[in-house]
């Protein structure tokens, strides 16, 4: 593939390279000793320059990928923290006595059928966070959701009641005077 100038992209990339590094010219180089015995090719600087480029352009997309990924765990266990929520509430409504479950293992099979949540929620870990279910008394509960590897899996600590209003917490564990997630 030639451009309009008729040098392959890679020659321009090479000359761009070349120029922005004073390095010798391309005529001067062709005339080198180690031209003539080897021929034309790439020599060692350059090549480091367009490694350094290449990994400079790396460090940023990775680091950009890691963000992302920290927040999708962070929106996903708001989005399972409203679930276990809604779950209870269903367990509580369809229960009687009202009361909420014992445990996060009480919205699945074989205690609810049809189940309120999935296995894996019910485990207590679930996107990179662990769940922490506590039954206070029939009337409430508490939910807490803490990343399981702080700074990594996510940052952000998350609470939940009976309310549904889920709070979150950046320094430590939440509770329910965190200001709550928007």
């Amino acid at each position: 593939m030639k451009s309009k100038r008729g040098l392959a992209p890679f020659q321009i990339l090479k000359d761009t390279l070349l120029t922005i590094c004073n390095v010798r010219s391309k005529d001067s180089r062709q005339s080198s000793d180690y031209r003539k015995e080897f021929g034309t090719g790439f020599t060692l600087v350059e090549i480091m320059i367009v490694v350094a480029i290449v990994m400079t352009l790396a460090t940023l997309v990775v680091s950009s990928v890691l963000r992302a990924r920290h927040n999708a765990n962070e929106m996903a266990v708001v989005a399972a923290c409203k679930t276990v929520v809604t779950a209870c509430q269903n367990f509580y409504a369809n229960t009687l006595p009202h009361t909420y479950p014992a445990g996060l293992s009480d919205l699945i099979a074989p205690v609810s059928i049809p189940p309120y949540i999935d296995s894996v929620l019910a485990s207590g870990t679930k996107q990179g966070y662990k769940f922490t279910y506590e039954l206070i008394d029939a009337e409430s509960f508490k939910l807490n959701a803490d990343p399981s590897v702080s700074g990594k899996t996510g940052t952000r600590h998350f609470f939940a009641d009976e309310s549904g209003i889920i709070k979150a917490n950046p320094d430590g564990q939440a509770g329910p005077a965190d200001p709550a997630v928007e």
